[in-house]
Formats: C-alpha cells, sequence, structure tokens
C-alpha cells in the first residue's frame, strides 16, 4: 500500500473507523511507518487540549485558512503595500471594501468565497461525530515545512506577520482533541506532490497514571508524500477530521448548527467562506453576523429571515482609552419578533450575551444581557439589541491584559471594565434607543387608582419596618400626616416623541450644542459625559473614524479635561464625548467647542462651559431605606413584555422581575405563576371582591421583597480587578430561582391574610 493509496483512500471515507482501518492496513504494508509528537514534544496535550469547546477549535482551524489565503496573496504581491492587519490584507489585495463584507453584492462574496476557503460537513459516525473539512486555496506546503508549521505548537511563524490574524502557533491544533483522526494534506503551488499526514491521539502505556500525546504519521521519519495524484487536491491545504465532536451543533441551521456557530463566532470576517452542509444537504456564504445585521443578504438566508428590518441602529463610532487606545463601538435593536420567536437575536449572536468584542472580526468575549438590562437601564430591549466593540485599534498593552491565547474569554480587569463602561455610557446616551425602551414598556402601562396605590405603599412601608428597615419614603404617594390628605401618586410620564431627522442645508447654516445656552456642563473626576450636538449639516460632513476627513471638529480645553471621540452624525444629531481626569480639581473650568467648517464658507461653531464639581454622594447606610416610586405590574405569556424580559416558556421556573429606570422601581410578575394562579382561581371563584384582594397582598409581598433585593444590590461594593466577579448568567438563575420561592410563601401569606380578613369581616360584606 503506497502513500497515494493511502491519501485516495482517505478522502473518500466518510467514518473514523474505516480511516483508522486504512491508517492500520497502510501500518502494516510499511515497516518504516513512525509516529511523531505534534510539535515536537511529548507533553503536548496541555496545548492542544486548550480549548474545551470543539466549536471554537474549528473556528481556530477557519481562522488559519484564512491566514494561508493572506499568505498566498502577500507572496503574490510581494508584500506591497506593506499591511499591518489581515483586514488590510483584504482590503488592499483581495478588493474587500473597507466598509466590510456588506458592501459587497451578493455575487462578489460568493465568488471570492468560493476561492478563498471551503467548509464542508460531511455524514461520519453518527449524527453528533461528522466529518468536518477545512480547506484554504493558500500557498499550500512541502511536506518539509509541514513539521515546523501546520504540525508545529507555538512556534513564530506568523509572529513577524502582520497580515495574519495568528499569534500564538497553536489555535489549529484544538481540532485534534475533537476528532478521532485528522488527514492534514497540502499541495505547494507549483508542486504536483501532495504532502500529507494523519494525526491521532496516542493514549498512555495500560499502567501509566496520566500522560499520552498527539502524533502524526511518518514514513523514515519525514511526512510522506503522494505523487502523480495531484487531481485530488488544488493548490492549498486541507484538514479532514473525521469522528469531529459536533455534540452540541447538530442543527441544520440556528445557534445550535454549525452555520450558526460560524456566523456568530466569524462575527466580522476578513474574507467570506464557502460553507458546504452534506448532511444537511445546502450551501451558503459564511459573511458574519455584523455584516448580515448591516443588510448583506445571501442565498439561502430569506429561509432564516436574515433581512432583518431594524428598529435603530448606531454606525461603528470610535471612543479614545487614553494609554489604551481606541475601542470601536456599534449596535443594532432589531424589530420586536412575532409571538412565536422569542429570541431574535439567536440568529446573530448567543442570545444571553448579546455583547460581542471582536479582534481581526473574531469574536473573542461576549458580555452578558446584565450589562443592557441593570447598567444601561433598558430591560425592555435587552432581548432585541446587539452591541459590538472592535479591539483592533487597542494598543498592545490593552490587548495583552484583555485577551487570552485560547481566544474564548476576556480577562477580567481594568480594561475590560473600561470598554463595558464605554458602551454603557453610549447606550444611555441614546435617546432613541430610551424612547424605544420607554415604548415598549409602556403598551401595557395600566392606571392604578390612586387610593389602592397609596395603600400599598402604606403596607409595604409597614413590612419593611418590621424586617428592621428605617424607611424613609421618596415616592411621589406618601401619608403626610395629621387629617392632611396623601400627596397625589406622580403623574405618568409622556411617551418621548420619536426624534424628527433635521432637514439638511447646503451649505449648512448652524451647529448647536444641547445644553442650556450660558449654563455650565458638570463634571466630576473619571466621568465620561456624551454630549449631544445638533446640525443642518449632512452626514457625510463628518467621519467619526478620522477626523482629518471630518468637516466638524471638537476642541475641549481646561485641566483635565478632553475629548475623546464622537458618534456617527445621523438625521442631524450626534454625540461628543467629553471625559473628566481622575486627579481633576473640583472648581476649576474649561469649555467644549464644536466647530463645523466647509471650505470656502464660514466657520459655524457653538460652546458651552464645562465646570469640575463633586462625584455624587455615596449611597445611603445598608439598613436605611429610602422607598423609591416603585409600581407592581403584572405580566402574561401572550403580552409582548414577556418576551421583551426573556421570560421562559416553562411557567414554573419564573414569578416575578424587577427592574430601575429612571428612580422608578417596576416589579413584573407572572399571572401564570402555579402557586399565585393557583390560590387566584380558588379565591376568585368565591367571590371576585376576595380574589382582587388576594392579587393586592401578593403584588405587596412581592414589592417588599423586590425592595430589599434592590437596596441590598446598592450596597454591594463593586469588585476589584483582583476579585472574581460574580457569574452574570449564574447570579441571574440564582435570582430568579429565590424570586419563584419568595413568590411561592408569598401566595401562601397572601391567601391566608385574605381568608384571615374574610373571617373576621361582616357577613354581608359581598353584597
Amino acid at each position: 500500500m503506497k502513500p497515494a493509496d493511502l491519501l485516495k483512500g482517505l478522502l473518500k471515507v466518510q467514518t473514523s473507523g474505516e480511516a483508522k482501518a486504512l491508517v492500520q492496513k497502510f501500518e502494516h504494508a510499511n515497516p518504516g511507518t513512525k509516529w511523531v509528537p505534534v510539535g515536537g514534544r511529548e507533553n503536548n496535550r496541555g496545548t492542544i487540549e486548550v480549548s474545551a469547546n470543539p466549536g471554537r477549535a474549528l473556528v481556530e482551524r477557519v481562522t488559519n485558512a484564512i491566514d494561508a489565503v493572506l499568505d498566498a496573496e502577500h507572496i503574490r504581491h510581494g508584500g506591497k503595500p506593506a499591511c499591518k492587519s489581515p483586514r488590510e490584507a483584504g482590503q488592499s489585495w483581495l478588493n474587500v471594501p473597507s466598509d466590510g463584507l456588506s458592501a459587497m453584492t451578493t455575487t462578489e462574496r460568493r465568488q471570492l468565497a468560493t476561492k478563498s476557503v471551503h467548509v464542508r460537513l460531511a455524514p461520519g459516525d453518527d449524527k453528533a461525530h461528522c466529518r468536518v473539512e477545512v480547506t484554504d486555496f493558500g500557498t499550500g506546503l512541502t511536506a518539509a515545512e509541514m513539521p515546523k508549521t501546520i504540525l508545529s505548537l507555538n512556534e513564530s511563524n506568523k509572529v513577524q506577520k502582520p497580515h495574519l490574524a495568528g499569534t500564538y502557533g497553536q489555535g489549529g491544533s484544538a481540532t485534534f482533541a475533537s476528532s478521532e483522526l485528522s488527514l492534514i494534506a497540502s499541495r505547494k503551488h507549483g508542486s504536483n506532490s501532495i504532502a500529507f499526514t494523519v494525526v491521532r491521539f496516542e493514549p498512555p502505556p495500560p499502567n501509566a497514571i496520566k500522560g499520552g500525546s498527539y502524533v502524526y504519521l511518518t514514513v523514515g521519519s519525514v511526512v510522506p508524500e503522494a505523487d502523480g495524484v495531484q487531481d485530488l487536491l488544488k493548490p492549498g491545504t486541507t484538514c479532514l477530521h473525521f469522528g469531529y465532536d459536533l455534540t452540541k451543533l447538530t442543527s441544520p441551521l440556528g445557534p445550535n448548527s454549525v452555520y450558526g456557530l460560524l456566523q456568530e463566532v466569524m462575527f466580522d470576517p476578513v474574507l467570506p467562506l464557502w460553507f458546504d452542509n452534506e448532511v444537511h444537504d445546502y450551501r451558503r456564504v459564511i459573511k458574519g453576523s455584523r455584516n448580515a445585521l448591516n443588510g448583506a443578504v445571501d442565498e439561502g438566508d430569506d429561509d432564516e429571515g436574515e433581512e432583518q428590518k431594524l428598529a435603530h441602529s448606531m454606525p461603528m463610532f470610535y471612543v479614545s482609552l487614553g494609554e489604551y487606545g481606541r475601542a470601536g463601538i456599534e449596535y443594532w435593536l432589531l424589530n420586536r419578533p412575532k409571538k412565536d420567536k422569542k429570541r431574535p437575536t439567536a440568529g446573530y449572536v448567543d442570545p444571553q450575551k448579546p455583547i460581542v468584542l471582536t479582534l481581526n472580526g473574531q469574536n473573542q468575549h461576549e458580555m452578558t444581557l446584565r450589562v443592557i438590562k441593570k447598567d444601561a437601564e433598558l430591560p425592555f430591549l435587552a432581548q432585541r439589541l446587539i452591541c459590538h466593540i472592535d479591539c483592533n485599534n487597542l494598543t498592545t498593552l490593552a490587548l495583552r491584559s484583555l485577551f487570552t491565547s485560547g481566544r474564548e474569554e476576556a480577562r477580567r480587569g481594568a480594561v475590560l471594565a473600561l470598554l463595558e463602561n464605554e458602551l454603557v455610557q453610549a447606550l444611555k446616551s441614546d435617546d432613541e434607543l430610551a424612547r424605544l425602551n420607554a415604548e415598549a414598556r409602556d403598551q401595557k402601562d395600566r392606571a392604578e387608582d390612586e387610593q389602592a396605590t397609596n395603600v400599598m405603599r402604606k403596607e409595604v412601608a409597614k413590612l419593611l419596618q418590621i424586617q428592621g428597615f428605617e424607611v424613609e419614603d421618596a415616592g411621589a404617594v406618601t401619608s403626610t400626616g395629621g387629617d392632611q390628605p396623601p400627596r397625589p401618586p406622580r403623574p405618568p410620564r409622556p411617551p418621548r416623541p420619536k426624534p424628527v431627522p433635521i432637514p439638511p442645508a447646503e451649505p449648512p447654516t448652524y451647529i448647536k450644542i444641547v445644553w442650556p445656552e450660558g449654563e455650565p456642563i458638570p463634571m466630576y473626576a473619571e466621568q465620561r459625559r456624551y454630549v449631544r450636538v445638533e446640525t443642518d449639516a449632512n452626514s457625510t460632513h463628518h467621519d467619526p473614524k478620522d477626523p482629518a476627513k471630518s468637516h466638524i471638529n471638537v476642541v475641549v480645553n481646561g485641566p483635565g479635561l478632553l475629548a475623546q471621540g464622537t458618534t456617527p452624525l445621523a438625521g442631524g444629531r450626534m454625540r461628543v464625548v467629553v471625559t473628566c481626569a481622575a486627579d481633576a480639581t473640583v472648581g476649576n473650568a474649561g469649555m467644549v467647542q464644536v466647530e463645523l467648517r466647509v471650505p470656502g464658507r464660514s466657520t459655524l461653531s457653538d460652546s458651552r462651559p464645562l465646570v469640575i464639581e463633586n462625584a455624587p454622594k455615596a449611597k445611603p447606610s445598608k439598613q436605611k431605606l429610602v422607598m423609591p416610586p416603585f409600581d407592581v405590574r403584572p405580566v402574561h405569556p401572550d403580552d409582548d413584555l414577556w418576551n421583551d424580559l426573556g421570560w421562559p416558556d416553562n411557567h414554573a421556573t419564573v414569578a416575578s422581575e424587577a427592574t430601575s429606570e429612571g428612580g422608578l422601581l417596576t416589579v413584573y410578575y407572572s399571572t401564570v405563576f402555579p402557586r399565585y394562579a393557583e390560590y387566584l382561581k380558588k379565591l376568585t371563584a368565591r367571590s371576585e371582591s376576595l380574589g382582587a384582594s388576594y392579587d393586592a397582598r401578593y403584588r405587596i409581598w412581592l414589592a417588599v421583597h423586590s425592595l430589599i433585593l434592590d437596596k441590598e444590590r446598592q450596597g454591594e461594593s463593586s469588585p476589584t480587578a483582583e476579585q472574581q466577579p460574580p457569574d452574570d448568567e449564574q447570579a441571574s438563575a440564582l435570582e430568579r430561582a429565590e424570586r419563584c420561592r419568595v413568590a411561592t410563601m408569598a401566595a401562601m401569606f397572601a391567601a391566608a391574610e385574605v381568608e384571615k380578613e374574610q373571617q373576621h369581616a361582616p357577613e354581608d360584606a359581598d353584597d
């Protein structure tokens, strides 16, 4: 059995059992075969098994394939022009637009994908263990080059090549840990020989406690070559993995599929990929979720509704992070989905982690819903909002502090906290997001009876005092003492009007800062403020990515005060980021000025004074509870709010949730939580008033619990960089479980209280 026979056979068979049988037959026919440790070291398990996620490991293999294509273009163009990143390389050598793959036509994306990188999913051992093939049409490798490149570990092949994404020289090897057997075959440009080998895990000896290593096949201590079979492979490299573990990716489409994984993790790829799914019989271009969100549509996308209209979006803008460089921020808000689609973001990102941090277009870390729901105070948009933080312009110091070699999660520390805070400030300062959040919240707003609301507040205050809290009522519904009537409740907040785009004028006639004339804008140490600006200039007058090309200039002066970036100009509105240094002196003043300079015209400008003040006072002591305005509202599974809050279909697993927005604490409770619904049905059957009384008592108990939880959360100090912060998903699950337990008790207490009141009520109370 010759090397060519083994290669032909491996390219044809489907299962790992068939592939292993071929290799064993080859070994018997060729006594000179020898298995050599991958990377030249026997203790290679730690490096190869660095990724616990087979899907992420597959993405690393795809990233290596893209690098191979870019390296081939680097050679073909003689390294001209010199490209400092994979993105620049794609633009310079393969004509990818600067705005990304979304700026290409469907035909252009498909043509580039088919000649760059192919990913093929074929039937294998079973549904969860398929044959996965990744092929690039790059330079290819010789038998002599393979041990120091694709079969190496931690080599420095790519360190001096800024046009490539790879750095650590180990990413693609993680696929060996998820495969029963792997074939690596490569044909160098201009060669008729195909160098190839197979990689497998060699377990430790029977009596060994630990050990084992990943090894590859050689003949006469060199990688075998097959001659006269050049028709089997085009120039480039093929990595074929038998029995690849796709246990969590067995669906044809969506988040639990290989297609969905590639779209999500290759969030904004430098090059498009061609995906051939023989298991589910379809073929598609992989362009990344970012490009789909930006309007790119390819053949087959309509099946998933990827041509999703957006309720709102913010194009990429950059903010300065000082010594850490610049961060790009953009976000998209999807329209409210149909009733049967509860997770509209699932086609693009992990619905529980919709904030994506990327480097060279690859998803490196995700932030959870908590950032949107709690920190940005947009709880009703959290299930529809997708955010992207581009880290390509961070400094080497920042990247080293932020990302790990595994590229699966970021390090918790100062840089990650800074990025999170910057995103929160951007979201909170977006008036349209605030309006849409209020619109979603108020769609099912109900008017509470003034007297009933006041009674509830009194009852809640009593129960809190019983728990040992010193209650100070800051709400609008309070008892003033004596015979005076209670103050009326705060009037309902009027809906925010949708901002009307400012008609552009050419040439522009004005630019202004949206802040009262003559009043200083307050700043405090370490604050980042987004200052609103309006103008009748067309959006083409401002380029937030490149200030040198922009006609709008921002000047901030004053000790400790800096301009750190702007958002895009859209509809005549933009925002300017102003920061205050940590060591800023209270009382110092400065100025923020915006200038609009149109060639051949007089400069238009506006300015406002800045003044440094003391930071907001710390929150009161833990046991003194200032009772804020609050509301308790029912939510039914048929309500849009049920989906907006991200509540599950299993009614027994969710009882309530509280949101805090603009000083108002709102408690939402499920009308179908089993224990509550059971008591309500029984008591209402006896009389409508009994059911209403029970519901009121139940809401009081939920309000007490939510106020205590809110107070405890306010008293918690933020974790330091050295401390491990709580896992958001775990904390959310624990809180939901606690709320279910409390709701069960609240239902029991409320029913008991109503029964007791009924026993002492006059016999004709219901008449």
